[in-house]
């Protein structure tokens, strides 16, 4: 719905037709994928910004079918270990969350990325300074992302990933960030 300014206004029905008519459109090719991906459309783009590294990326990574290999090396370099400069090939059903999560939010506001990968040497550092960080997080192995938004609160995010019905989802209210992984489908936090 567009208002007399000439903003866009999603309502929830109008959220559900769009995904409804995606995946009635991909149903050829994506009949076996998971849901949140085939809610995640025909194109699917990440946007996000790194206040660590003061970089933006705004890019389109899958288009009908098929990830576009040269996006998803830009992906995995954004989401890189910053301390270390590693860079690791990102699980893509967490970018696909992500991407998921951020359509269903209805923003075009990129996401903070606050973790990416971390190589095993940050997870520890950050271990040792935090009771909240495990000590096999899927983060060392490029599976789970730390985010959030300045236009939707932390309570919105959560709900939107967790209604994807994929992977991990914590809910991190006192630190102002959403964790997404694609690992066992769980939530926690408050």
């Amino acid at each position: 719905m567009t208002t007399s300014k000439g903003s866009t206004q999603l309502t929830r029905r109008g959220v559900l037709a769009a995904f409804a008519a995606t995946a009635v459109t991909a149903a050829p090719l994506f009949s076996a994928a998971p849901a949140y991906a085939r809610g995640a459309g025909d194109i699917r783009r990440i946007r996000m910004y790194s206040g660590r590294t003061g970089e933006k990326m705004d890019t389109i990574y899958w288009i009908e079918g098929s990830y576009i290999k040269d996006a998803v090396k830009e992906v995995n370099y954004f989401m890189r270990d910053w301390r270390r400069d590693a860079v690791i090939e990102m699980d893509l059903r967490t970018i696909d969350i992500m991407a998921a999560s951020h359509r269903l939010l209805g923003v075009t506001e990129p996401y903070t990325l606050l973790s990416g990968y971390r190589t095993p040497q940050t997870n520890a550092m950050l271990r040792s300074r935090s009771s909240g960080v495990a000590k096999t997080s899927l983060h060392m192995k490029g599976q789970a992302a730390d985010l959030r938004l300045g236009s939707r609160s932390v309570g919105q995010i959560f709900k939107a990933a967790a209604s994807c019905g994929a992977g991990g989802v914590g809910k991190y209210s006192g630190s102002n960030f959403v964790h997404m992984d694609c690992g066992t489908v769980r939530t926690w936090g408050r």
